[in-house]
């Protein structure tokens, strides 16, 4: 307790002794340079402003590039939205251009001639010709057992003779033929409006193909427009045909394909075998220096073996057997003594690999159709499926249908409105290639022997819709509903839809011709038919409409 009083008592005394009061003003130790502390606080308040100021401008440049980096942030954020959005709609618009390419395949396959109904209204039947009517039903029948029936009654004896005298006649020329060296002929057979039974036009003419194959060693390799290389759009529906060795690996090397110089050689195949004497080519029908096979030689070769051949027989027969079209180098004519002829055209073709598709060496041809690109290239021809597929349907038609009679009846027209106005670009294959489209289209019961007038019309609006588009696509080439029972090659019917209307783009003049055709045989049809139609009596009429086109 002392001790604590005691630091009391000497806190107050040093108090009081350090108090400034307690002594004189003139000892005091105040500064003298006042102003020059003012100074010094005043140049120090500046600087610490200054440094307020620069530490305000680091924070607002702080902020600010704060501010910047949130932006970018919004920006690359919003870009990955954008960018997530527009994957979305990429995305979508491949589904869709997905879809409509599964689609038009499917267009392509089912539907892809379309065929309509017969609500449908054409450019020209439904509206510039709408006073055009069919003649009815009586009288539609009258004319096909008129004009029809009376003069397609001797087809199938003339079919039997023409067979039998071609049969022989190959036989003949197998006999004239070298067997090591020559081609080697198969038989016959029939296609066409003659064996479909739908020709109505003379002179009636047999159309028969032979098949013919290399001799040995060698092979025929066949290549279409349709096999994996491109073709040009005006060699669609043709092909080559490459003759090979049996033993020959075409795909395996490419020693026939690239030049190889003149110090190398193949490790495959020895100069002897790789390099083929120009004779032997010729010698084997190939066009020059090449290994494809020339039609044109190959034309040349069986004139003259068919030749030969009827000298050979000419003896057991009382006709002459000659050549009767120049244009038509397989065009043979049958003349008997009395002045009467049969005509009929035998064709040398090739099989294409082992279905019943063949490389014609020569196809009749219409002003429509552009010429042959050249003579290595082979036009194919279905006409046996074609004959086929009638076949085939007609056997699930109403007894007595009426599909051959619609295209026996078309044809008569046209052709009769040819020989009046001069020929047009339709040829009868277009007709029958319209009936074969809606063969398929249409139910069976559909083709009822009473529906004639009904399924006429239908031919004709489908064949003005068809000249309207400048559109008609092959029956088999392209359809994927072709009936599995036919065996039909499925190279084909993957193929892109063939146009036999193409022409008519490129021709306008030959389309303009065709189409005032058309129209000329609708304005004239009544006439046409009522010329060779017999007198019906009223009563027969009666209660029978007529549908105008």
């Amino acid at each position: 307790m002392p001790v604590g009083l005691f630091r009391v008592c000497l806190l107050v005394v040093t108090a009081i002794v350090n108090h400034p009061l307690f002594f004189p003003k003139e000892n005091g130790t105040v500064p003298e340079n006042t102003e020059e502390i003012i100074q010094k606080m005043k140049e120090r308040e500046e600087s610490l402003r200054l440094e307020q100021l620069r530490l305000e401008q680091e924070i607002a440049d702080q902020e600010a590039t704060q501010k910047a980096l949130e932006e970018a942030a919004v920006v690359v954020e919003e870009s990955k939205e954008g960018r997530v959005r527009w994957d979305m709609w990429t995305a979508l618009s491949m589904v869709i251009f997905l879809l409509i390419e599964l689609w038009r395949q499917d267009f392509q396959e089912g539907n892809w001639q379309d065929v309509g109904g017969e609500e449908d209204d054409m450019a020209v039947l439904g509206k510039a010709f709408k006073g055009v009517a069919l003649p009815d039903k009586a009288v539609l029948a009258s004319f096909y057992e008129k004009r029809i029936l009376g003069t397609t009654g001797d087809m199938a004896r003339m079919r039997e003779m023409v067979e039998g005298f071609a049969d022989d006649l190959l036989e003949a020329l197998r006999s004239v033929c070298n067997r090591d060296a020559d081609m080697e002929v198969e038989d016959c057979m029939g296609v066409g409006s003659m064996y479909e039974n739908w020709r109505v036009r003379k002179p009636f003419v047999c159309d028969l193909i032979v098949p013919f194959a290399p001799p040995e060693p060698y092979c025929f390799r066949c290549q279409t427009w349709c096999s994996g290389d491109s073709f040009p759009p005006d060699e669609q529906g043709y092909g080559t045909i490459k003759v090979c060795r049996a033993d020959e690996d075409v795909t395996g090397c490419i020693c026939d394909k690239t030049k190889l110089g003149e110090d190398m050689l193949c490790l495959l195949h020895s100069q002897v075998s790789s390099t083929k004497p120009s004779s032997e080519m010729e010698d084997l029908l190939c066009f020059k220096n090449t290994q494809y096979l020339d039609a044109d030689q190959v034309m040349k070769w069986f004139q003259i073996a068919v030749t030969k051949a009827w000298n050979r027989i000419s003896h057991k027969y009382e006709f002459d057997l000659s050549f009767s079209l120049l244009d038509s180098p397989g065009a043979l004519k049958i003349k008997f003594k009395s002045g009467k002829s049969i005509a009929f055209n035998l064709t040398p073709v090739v099989q294409y690999e082992n279905s019943d598709v063949y490389f014609i060496s020569h196809f009749p041809r219409s002003s429509l159709a552009a010429d042959v690109p050249s003579s290595t290239h082979w036009f194919l021809t279905f006409a046996v499926y074609e004959r086929r597929f009638i076949q085939l349907v007609s056997k699930t038609l109403p007894a007595n249908a009426c599909h051959v009679s619609c295209l026996q009846i078309l044809s008569f027209l046209h052709g009769k409105q040819c020989s009046l106005t001069g020929p047009s670009g339709l040829t009868n294959y277009h007709l029958k290639t319209v009936l074969l489209h809606l063969l398929q289209a249409r139910p069976s019961q559909d083709w009822a022997p009473e529906k004639l007038e009904a399924r006429l019309q239908d031919m004709l609006k489908f064949l003005e819709k068809c000249l309207h588009e400048k559109k008609l696509y092959h029956f088999f080439i392209g359809n994927g509903k072709v009936p599995a029972e036919l065996g039909f090659p499925i190279i084909f019917q993957r193929a892109e839809p063939l146009n036999l209307f193409r022409p008519f783009v490129l021709r306008r003049d030959i389309y303009r011709k065709t189409v005032d055709t058309f129209h000329e045989m609708l304005r004239n049809m009544s006439a046409l038919i009522n010329e060779y139609t017999v007198h019906i009596p009223l009563a027969h009429t009666n209660g029978i409409r007529k549908e105008p086109l």
